[in-house]
């Protein structure tokens, strides 16, 4: 069957923060200029923001820049930032907060906001319709499509109505061929397609080895006399500290007497038996949490991989037909712990690039070797460049001594020390065999204020289609029982934070099980595997979670 085909000026692929301020910046300059340009963004959630998750704290800086009159607009930045809170947890009953001063050093959340990135996206979507752009939710772009030469020439989406043995069921619809002069990735952290662009141009050649951090939110409603909209919180050490494993923890003081918490979890993490889950789990009956949970109801849940490699692992960001934008890239500032406002700058920048070229050139297919210089001028490329060291400096002292080198470079010098440092051992590399490590013993679920991966993934709103094929691939199907298992007792089933992987035994002999339909695209398995043997790809389109309120 032959595939419909739709033609553009520009698509841009994923309806995120950096994917919708690009749309937005191209219809924006086309009607200064007085031009046409058409823009299409698809998105492979059911609905905009149904895959948008993040902490979140959003610095306003890009939006300032993309809508200058966002409050009069109605832009939903409802509960700003009125007081910050750092704390290094000891133990599973102590710590102590940092000095005030001292904090803002390091993390100044002033003239933030306190958002829900779902909210937020589907906001901007609401400004790019009104401005032009087609937005298509529930449509996955499958692969990129190459011309003759080797350019980016479109993309197509997934076929709908496949079975799990590939064959058409009923109502099978092929993938639509969506043409463009060019065509912008924003898929999110690790995107499968833009992950495939990196290795066929060599991207990333000049680029040092990204990193990658799981971060898992719950979203509460607590007790009003609790409740104190703008506070913001940030911890590290305990429960993390004990395995000698990075990342930190966040609570956010919401509006509707709701708030936001979560766990970072470096994956560069040594101990096979640790499971990100259970480490938020465990970080939750810390008294200092506890106590603000105790009589609240836990509303939603959610989790995604980060990039944390920062300004080092920034690959090349442009190739023949197109560019690569957000954290498809890797436009994070690990120290702020956001990415929000860089991933929209980087997006406003390609649209200011692909504009300059549109309006001299109507041919496409170029090459934008300006877009990285274009990036490397703006404030974005200097906001990572004075973070680099953050997160090696991490990876290299651990996470005191880390911070206190952290603290000397980035909060003091900003980011003038002449020195650059690097950590080339990727993510995966880093698990040691089960002999040489202890098993952790995780407390059980009380139902109140800890809870099982099955029951949190309930609260993602997840669901696909059982009868297709499964997204998530293995290159060797004997691998995890023949070699994950008796050397790392087989991670999988620990730091996927949706229950996906399982082992379990018929007649007498151990499986491996995948149980897709649980899975909430977070795509640590693609990244944490230690012979990167599972490759994430987009599942039927509009499949996933969905994140009403997250």
């Amino acid at each position: 069957m032959g595939r419909d085909q739709l033609q553009y000026d520009v698509v841009i692929v994923g309806a995120g923060p950096a994917g919708l301020s690009a749309a937005c910046r191209i219809k924006q300059i086309a009607l200064q200029r007085d031009t046409d340009i058409s823009v299409c963004v698809v998105e492979k959630g059911a609905e905009v923001g149904a895959h948008s998750l993040s902490g979140a704290l959003l610095q306003p800086t890009a939006l300032n820049e993309l809508f200058p009159d966002w409050q009069a607009m109605g832009a939903p930045l409802n509960v700003p930032v009125c007081r910050d809170e750092i704390y290094y947890l000891t133990s599973d009953k102590r710590g102590f907060r940092f000095p005030g001063l001292l904090a803002q050093r390091v993390i100044d959340n002033h003239g933030n906001y306190v958002i829900s990135l779902s909210v937020f996206v589907r906001w901007l979507a609401a400004q790019a319709e009104q401005l032009g752009v087609e937005i298509y939710p529930g449509f996955a772009a499958s692969e990129a499509l190459f011309d003759d030469h080797g350019r980016v020439t479109g993309i197509v989406t997934g076929d709908m109505g496949v079975n799990k043995s590939g064959e058409a069921k009923p109502g099978f619809q092929p993938g639509i061929e969506i043409l463009a002069k060019y065509t912008l990735f924003a898929e999110g952290c690790r995107g499968h397609v833009g992950k495939q662009l990196i290795q066929r141009y060599g991207l990333d050649r000049n680029s040092g080895t990204q990193h990658y951090a799981l971060g898992i939110k719950e979203l509460w409603r607590i007790d009003p006399e609790k409740h104190h909209p703008g506070t913001v919180m940030h911890s590290f050490g305990w429960p993390l500290s004990q395995t000698n494993t990075g990342g930190g923890a966040f609570l956010y003081h919401f509006e509707n007497n709701q708030i936001s918490l979560g766990l970072i979890t470096d994956l560069n993490y040594e101990n096979p038996y640790l499971s990100p889950f259970d480490e938020l789990q465990r970080w939750k009956l810390h008294p200092k949490i506890r106590w603000l949970l105790e009589g609240g109801e836990r509303l939603s849940y959610g989790a995604r991989a980060i990039n944390k490699g920062g300004y080092q692992a920034l690959p090349k960001l442009s190739f023949p037909g197109g560019l690569i934008i957000g954290c498809d890239a890797g436009f994070m500032n690990y120290p702020k712990i956001k990415g929000n406002h860089t991933a929209m700058k980087s997006g406003m920048v390609a649209a200011e690039t692909v504009m300059d070229e549109l309006l001299s050139d109507q041919r496409g297919g170029l090459c934008f070797d300006q877009f990285d210089d274009n990036i490397r001028k703006s404030w974005v490329f200097r906001e990572l460049k004075q973070a680099r060291n953050v997160a090696p400096a991490m990876h290299r002292f651990g996470m005191l001594l880390g911070s206190v080198f952290s603290f000397i470079d980035y909060g003091i010098l900003r980011g003038r020390l002449p020195i650059t440092l690097q950590d080339p051992k990727p993510d995966h590399e880093c698990l040691l065999h089960v002999d040489k490590v202890a098993p952790i013993a995780y407390p059980k679920p009380d139902g109140k204020i800890t809870f099982d991966k099955l029951t949190s993934v309930y609260l993602s709103n997840v669901n696909h289609a059982e009868d297709q094929p499964c997204h998530l691939r293995l290159q060797d199907a004997e691998l995890p029982i023949n070699v994950n298992l008796p050397e790392f007792a087989e991670p999988a089933q620990r730091y996927c934070p949706a229950g996906v992987y399982e082992i379990a035994v018929e007649a007498g002999e151990p499986i491996f099980k995948i149980n897709s339909q649980n899975c909430v695209h977070c795509k640590t398995c693609d990244i944490k595997d230690p012979y990167q043997n599972i490759t994430w790809i987009a599942p039927e389109a509009g499949g996933g979670p969905n994140y009403g309120s997250m």
